[in-house]
């Protein structure tokens, strides 16, 4: 069985399944939902190791949250350099959000 390797600041890709009875523009594999008059489709999301751990994957989202996914997830993989390059405006407020130095607090500076 081939392992990934990821490091801490990679760029990865998730591939996430949703339902929703209008999917959006970068809805990928869009087919109807058996039972009923929703769709079953693929959205790209794209995200940033934070960390690797036991658990597996700390990732940053676009909106800044943090997830923890599996290492042997199928639905994740690291981004291509074309990927990287085509999709760069994704990965950009993560980057951005990284590289800004943490706040200092004021109960934190006055210690």
């Amino acid at each position: 069985m081939i392992t990934k390797q990821f490091s801490s600041g990679d760029w990865v890709i998730y591939r996430k399944t949703k339902f929703s009875a209008h999917p959006g523009p970068r809805a990928r594999n869009v087919a109807p939902a058996a039972r009923g008059d929703n769709y079953v489709y693929n959205v790209d999301k794209f995200w940033v190791v934070l960390e690797i751990s036991d658990h597996g994957l700390r990732v940053m989202t676009r909106r800044g949250k943090e997830q923890v996914v599996s290492v042997s997830d199928p639905n994740l993989r690291r981004a291509s350099w074309w990927e990287r390059l085509r999709n760069r405006s994704r990965f950009q407020p993560i980057v951005d959000a990284l590289s800004q130095p943490t706040p200092v607090t004021e109960t934190a500076a006055a210690s």
